[in-house]
């Protein structure tokens, strides 16, 4: 569906209006174009045949554009097996080659907003010059699936035929390992249909689906799969259908070929049709009517893209009157009645130039890349984590490779795995990464928590400093304390200053004693500048306080000034909050809300016994284990009375006069609700008596849907569990189920 590898660069830029040739091209520039060929070709039969893409999508579509720029100033350089003038790949020779009825056409991506808006003002021309004004353009707007393009031959009903895209004109014959794909028909349901029809759609592996895929091959000491499309292209790709069958694959139909006798008008008309035969059909697809609504629903599924059932790299639009996409036509490659808005790349190569490990707030030590910066989704990454050392041998990098970089959105960055076939060409030569067996920041020797644990932590929890550092990061978060002017160097700054040698904090319990005569002396280590360039030259400056001089004495920063602030609205946050806040090991946000609304007091919990926190729901007998332990360590217990004595709030006001309306009943909330965010729907539901559980079982009650529900919804179907919307929500929580069973 593209003109080469996936998802491209949104800042790249291409010419939008005619190119005027030049003169006869130069020697340099003949070179540089045969040299593009040949590396679009490479690059090409790596992607398709292999499996094994040499270059991230954005880096081969840059070469793909500087070819069609040498092509649009240079015409006489472009042959019939140009590059541009071919869709997709060649055919494997490790399957038949089979013939599509239809020619199977690639689309034209564009770039930028401004190109797209310029190809539909172009295509609307198009569409006036057609004849009396009454065509007006309707646009089926849907997701582009990052899968791999699969044409299906049915005849009389019957599936006959699978074969990949290839060149658009022959493709490969994977009939037997489609069979193995559950949602696709092997026999059409209700009647009507053609006597012979091709049907194509993109065979994916659902994102949920991949992440565990992926986990278990982790775990069984294999390699994970580089990203959802070239699994699935592998696994149609596998000669042995068992194999296929294996791997988690689904399909959505999103267009037709040859079909004699179908009388539907419109694409979307035939996705009606299809559905009604069985066919899986997507269900992010919308006919939109003007460039507004396109633009909105581009930006709607961009904020989205990873919460949805698959990966996407873009937006397809398409004109959905078939009468319309015959007249405007194709060009050699691409229909010029659909185009392929890109999205910016999410996945990148780049050198892993180093291994290093990071000591975390509970003592795991956690592997993480050190590469050479590279722009993703945005942003300038330079690293990424690694997770454990079984997870860096699994995913077989070497410190050294050229590596794939993920970057989903907001999502942390992580190391893919290594491009082999670039291995054997690194200067120097790649090696392996080995685990410190001490901990880089105290010096203690590190050990697995209990055995067989795969993570290592250093024991040293109260005085390694860089388990206090990502202590006092993490109780300032948004999920604990809220403490905005508490940020990753104020915690440097108050754990590991440069000066003093005693720091203001050697745990956590002095954090509500602070006060502005301790942070006066305060200072950390920092780069000279010269008009902003970094000159190499280090000095010791005040972190809490400015510089001062001898006509404006030194004084606290406006940051400072608000993290007092800030520190004394912390002590009225809820229960709840002040648990996250201690960094138990287990105890997230979750499973503190449970205990909160369970015992009401730090007091509660404190004396409560193993058995009576386990059987809180949410909690269990890992927590309530590690919750016992936590409590037995005199410094932990400190850190508890000197906040309370510093005014922390350590108890909740209960609310008697709210109705205990859901006491017994487990909740699931799935999507998007207009007037509730998700904590503030699973507050609704704890303060009322009820279980807000994340996933859907034959225990749950009710399952509370909103926008893109996804799959917890179609699992309530399954189950026959009771689905609400936001106003049966809110009837729920008022009166009960006796409230919803009057309303109905």
């Amino acid at each position: 569906m593209s003109t080469g590898p996936g998802p491209a660069d949104q800042t790249a830029t291409r010419t939008t209006e005619p190119v005027e040739p030049e003169t006869t091209p130069s020697e340099p520039v003949r070179e540089e174009y045969e040299n593009l060929v040949d590396l679009v070709r490479k690059h090409r039969f790596a992607y398709y045949q292999e499996d094994e893409p040499l270059v991230s999508d954005a880096e081969f579509d840059e070469l793909f554009q500087r070819l069609e720029e040498i092509e649009a100033l240079h015409p006489e350089l472009v042959s019939n097996d140009s590059p541009t003038q071919e869709v997709g790949g060649e055919v494997s020779a490790a399957f038949a080659a089979v013939e599509h009825l239809q020619r199977m056409y690639s689309l034209e991506d564009v770039f930028s907003l401004e190109e797209l808006e310029a190809w539909l003002t172009k295509a609307t021309a198009g569409i006036e010059k057609l004849g009396d004004g009454s065509h007006q353009p309707a646009w089926l707007t849907e997701l582009k699936i990052d899968g791999l393009a699969v044409n299906l031959l049915y005849r009389e009903g019957k599936l006959v035929r699978a074969a990949t895209r290839g060149d658009g004109t022959t493709g490969e014959d994977i009939t037997h390992n489609v069979l193995t794909i559950k949602e696709i028909p092997q026999e059409l349901s209700g009647e009507g249909f053609p006597e012979e029809m091709e049907i194509r759609g993109e065979v994916f592996i659902p994102s949920q689906a991949f992440a565990a895929f992926n986990e278990a091959l982790i775990e069984a000491g294999k390699a994970p799969l580089a990203n959802p499309r070239n699994a699935a292209a592998g696994s149609l790709r596998q000669k042995d259908p068992a194999e296929t069958a294996k791997r988690p694959l689904k399909m959505f139909v999103h267009g037709i070929g040859a079909r004699e006798g179908l009388q539907a008008r419109s694409q979307s008309e035939t996705y009606d049709v299809l559905k009604a035969w069985g066919l899986p059909v997507s269900p992010y697809s919308e006919v939109l009517g003007s460039l507004d609504e396109v633009l909105d629903f581009i930006k709607r599924y961009g904020d989205k893209r990873h919460k949805l059932l698959h990966e996407i790299d873009g937006i397809v639009i398409k004109v959905d009157d078939f009468a319309i996409q015959r007249a405007l036509g194709y060009t050699t490659r691409v229909p010029r009645w659909a185009v392929a808005y890109k999205y910016p790349p999410e996945e990148v190569h780049t050198k892993l130039l180093d291994i290093q490990v990071n000591v975390g707030r509970t003592g795991r030590v956690t592997p993480f890349g050190m590469m050479e910066p590279v722009k993703v989704a945005g942003s300038t990454v330079e690293m990424a984590t690694l997770h454990n050392q079984d997870v860096v041998k699994a995913k077989g990098v070497k410190i050294g490779d050229i590596v794939v970089l993920r970057k989903a959105g907001d999502v942390i960055p992580e190391i893919v795995g290594p491009v082999l076939a670039l291995r054997d060409q690194q200067d120097p030569p790649v090696r392996d990464f080995v685990m410190p067996t001490e901990c880089p920041s105290c010096g203690t020797p590190l050990a697995p928590a209990k055995e067989g644990d795969v993570d290592i932590r250093c024991p040293n929890s109260k005085s390694c400093p860089s388990q206090l550092r990502e202590r006092v990061f993490h109780l300032a978060g948004r999920g604990a304390f809220d403490i905005e002017a508490l940020g990753w160097e104020a915690a440097i700054a108050l754990t590991q200053p440069a000066e003093p040698e005693v720091p203001p904090l050697t745990t956590e319990a002095a954090l509500f004693d602070l006060t502005p005569e301790i942070l006066a002396d305060v200072r950390i280590r920092r780069e000279k500048r010269t008009k902003g360039v970094p000159t190499g030259e280090f000095e010791l400056v005040p972190y809490f306080y400015s510089k001062g001089t001898a006509k404006s004495p030194s004084k606290p920063t406006a940051t400072t000034e608000k993290l007092f602030r800030e520190l004394e609205k912390a002590k009225t946050q809820p229960l709840w909050r002040v648990l996250v806040a201690l960094s138990i090991r287990h105890v997230g946000p979750r499973a503190s809300r449970a205990l909160a609304t369970a015992f009401g007091t730090m007091e509660g919990i404190r004396n409560a016994s193993e058995e009576e926190l386990a059987h809180v729901d949410g909690v269990g007998p890992t927590i309530a284990a590690a919750l016992k332990e936590w409590f037995a360590e005199d410094w932990h217990v400190e850190i508890v009375d000197r906040w309370a004595a510093a005014g922390v709030r350590m108890e909740d006001e209960r609310d008697e006069s709210m109705p205990r309306t859901l006491e017994g009943l487990t909740v699931v909330v799935t999507g998007s609700l207009p007037n509730f965010s998700r904590d503030e729907a699973k507050e609704a539901i704890l303060l009322r008596g009820g279980k807000a559980a994340g996933s859907v079982s034959k225990n749950t009650s009710y399952v509370v849907a909103g926008e893109n529900a996804g799959t917890k919804l179609d699992k309530a179907e399954q189950l026959g569990v009771p689905v609400l919307d936001e106003d049966g929500f809110r009837e729920l929580l008022a009166g009960g189920p006796a409230a919803l069973e009057a309303a109905s």
